[in-house]
């Protein structure tokens, strides 16, 4: 996933979710560095050139790349920022692609309409296979978690973004992005959870637990959810916060913006090779994630690594991380999981 900071971090590509339809801004609105009208564009997709031709008005054009420089290629997606550092043209590929970009759209149009400072939608469209889009840039550098002050600071502004964007409103429905399409089927905060998770997990072990534990989540509110907040997708330029990468954006309980929080900073400093034992637990348990929430996370992270990392983890120790209540407890057996897990060799 990316962020449209011009000074935007890395990140990782972790959102399987089903596909959707499609969208598009007419190209008569579009600046003209940012799409092409001609009889034929070539779009790099990492794999070789595709082809269009006869570029219409209903957004079925590439975009043109001459106003944008190298390609940045990622498993999920190719990236490529205008010459003069104004957007950032994506292209979305492999898992899902048009159900992110409907996700990231709609989401990213709804957080300016309640006064979030976020990406704008430029133009979107899709090209043959491989929907796009161009996102205009935010000022601000990604939030840093490198001393315990960073970390204090990612904190801070997770909280206050989420008070701001976790809505609860009557009837909303649990699912997929944050605009509920006719059809959507009705869910619960919980299936809305595990159907994020692969179909070998039901065949594990500790498939049961995990259900059980994430009963109470069925109790909370549904919100509206960013779905991947990390220390690179908050950016603040010293006076105001900018929320990027908002294609894994739903709508379900608020624990779940809480423990992809957590997880984030807890995974990344264990894999930068900070010391277990010197983690701001103190300061990160102050996100409030409890053990459902994190055995949740911790499963779904490692169901998207190597196919075999799913079975790292003995059901014993997911079970007592799942009924565990204390967020500080809860993140000190987070801690202890995942420093296991990067000697055993999980990719981060």
């Amino acid at each position: 996933m990316l962020g449209h900071a011009r000074a935007g971090g890395r990140a990782e590509a972790d959102d399987p979710m089903p596909p959707g339809g499609r969208t598009s801004t007419p190209l008569s609105t579009v600046p003209r560095n940012t799409l092409t009208r001609s009889s034929k564009t070539t779009l790099i997709t990492g794999r070789g050139n595709i082809m269009a031709s006869s570029a219409s008005q209903t957004g079925t054009a590439g975009p043109q790349l001459a106003g944008y420089g190298p390609a940045a290629v990622k498993p999920n997606s190719i990236t490529r920022w205008s010459l003069d550092g104004s957007s950032l043209l994506k292209v979305y590929r492999t898992i899902t692609p048009h159900e992110r970009r409907r996700r990231e759209v709609h989401a990213l149009r709804i957080a300016a309409g309640w006064g979030f400072s976020v990406p704008s939608v430029v133009s979107t469209g899709e090209y043959g296979a491989h929907p796009w889009a161009v996102f205009g840039a935010v000022p601000g550098k990604p939030c840093s978690i490198r001393t315990a002050r960073g970390v204090q600071g990612f904190v801070r502004h997770v909280i206050t973004a989420t008070h701001q964007f976790h809505r609860g409103v009557a009837g909303l429905c649990p699912g997929s992005g944050w605009r509920w399409r006719p059809g959507d089927m009705l869910g619960s905060n919980r299936g809305f959870l595990l159907d994020q998770l692969s179909s070998r997990c039901r065949q594990l072990s500790w498939w049961h637990d995990l259900e059980d534990a994430l009963v109470s989540c069925d109790e909370l509110p549904t919100v509206y959810l960013h779905g991947d907040l990390k220390p690179e997708h908050l950016l603040f330029d010293g006076d105001r916060l900018h929320i990027v990468d908002w294609e894994a954006s739903g709508r379900g309980p608020a624990m779940c913006d809480q423990a992809d929080a957590t997880f984030h900073v807890i995974r990344d400093l264990i894999y930068t090779a900070a010391r277990p034992h010197r983690l701001p637990i103190g300061i990160v348990s102050q996100l409030g994630s409890t053990g459902p929430a994190l055995a949740w996370r911790l499963v779904l992270w490692l169901d998207r690594r190597r196919a075999g990392d799913i079975h790292l983890i003995p059901a014993r120790d997911l079970y007592q991380l799942a009924a565990e209540d204390d967020p500080a407890a809860a993140c000190e057996q987070l801690v202890r999981l995942v420093s296991r897990l990067r000697t055993a060799g999980v990719p981060r």
